[in-house]
Order: structure tokens, then C-alpha cells, then sequence
């Protein structure tokens, strides 16, 4: 059982990392358009919605992926887990509003099953980080009354 933890353990690092600094990196991408043009990914639906423009409505998307992200990396890793996956669903309902991202929407459904994943684990870890410290503790009473 101690070698499957430690692998579930890389496992939830390497989803951790990559969780957190992907949509932070993505985010920052935004104001600078560099890995893509972020505007074209925006579906002529939600142009008509949003009250700003395109550019605008890009520069909030990053602050909320930066956001997203550095919650995942922080102390909340499980809420920050949720948060990224359920942005990554409405981005794969925005991509199929484009009638054209097919494959960009099923990436992000995909990706948000891994922050699925990594919220599930987190829960694991979280839980038996508990129980570790009650036992603990309890391991500590006791030998204060048997003194």
C-alpha cells in the first residue's frame, strides 16, 4: 500500500502543478496574445451577451484564470480544483457555440476531468492527513495516562 500512495502522490503533484500553472500562464497570456489569439476562441454568441468588447472581456478571462490557478496551487487546492474545472466546461460550451473548436472543447472537457481528479484526490489526502493527525493525537493521550 505504501508504494500506491507514494504514485498517487506524483500524481497529484504533477496535476496540481500542471493545474495551477497552466490556467496562471494562460491568464497572463491573455493581455499579450502570444501562445494564441485568444479573441477568435470567442464565440460570436457571447460577443452579443458581454457588454464589452472582445479585447476587454479577454483581459477579464485571464484575471480569473490567474486567479483559478493560484487557488489551486495554494492551501485551497480542492475549491481551486472545482473552480478550474467548472471554467473549463464553460469554455468547452463556448467553443461549441463557435461551430467550429470541436477539438478545443473536448480538450478542455478532458482536461477538466483531470481537475476533477485532482479535487478528488486532494479529498483523499485531506482525509487521511486527518486521520493521521486524530491517531496521532490519540497516540499522545494515551501514553499521558499510562505514565
Amino acid at each position: 500500500m505504501k508504494e500506491l500512495d507514494g504514485r498517487l502522490n506524483v500524481a497529484w503533484w504533477a496535476l496540481r502543478i500542471g493545474l495551477g500553472l497552466g490556467p496562471i500562464l494562460a491568464g497572463i497570456d491573455k493581455y499579450f496574445n502570444i501562445l494564441a489569439d485568444w479573441g477568435m476562441y470567442l464565440s460570436p454568441l457571447a460577443t452579443k451577451v458581454v457588454p464589452v468588447n472582445a479585447s476587454t472581456f479577454m483581459h477579464v478571462v485571464g484575471v480569473v484564470e490567474v486567479i483559478a490557478g493560484a487557488i489551486v496551487l495554494s492551501r485551497w487546492t480542492r475549491i481551486g480544483s472545482y473552480i478550474v474545472m467548472a471554467w473549463l466546461l464553460a469554455i468547452a460550451i463556448n467553443l461549441l457555440t463557435t461551430e467550429m473548436f470541436y477539438d478545443l472543447a473536448v480538450r478542455d472537457v478532458e482536461i477538466a476531468i483531470g481537475a476533477f481528479t485532482l479535487a478528488q484526490l486532494t479529498a483523499v489526502r485531506e482525509q487521511s492527513s486527518l486521520k493521521k493527525n486524530i491517531a496521532e493525537a490519540n497516540a499522545g493521550s494515551q501514553a499521558v495516562f499510562t505514565r
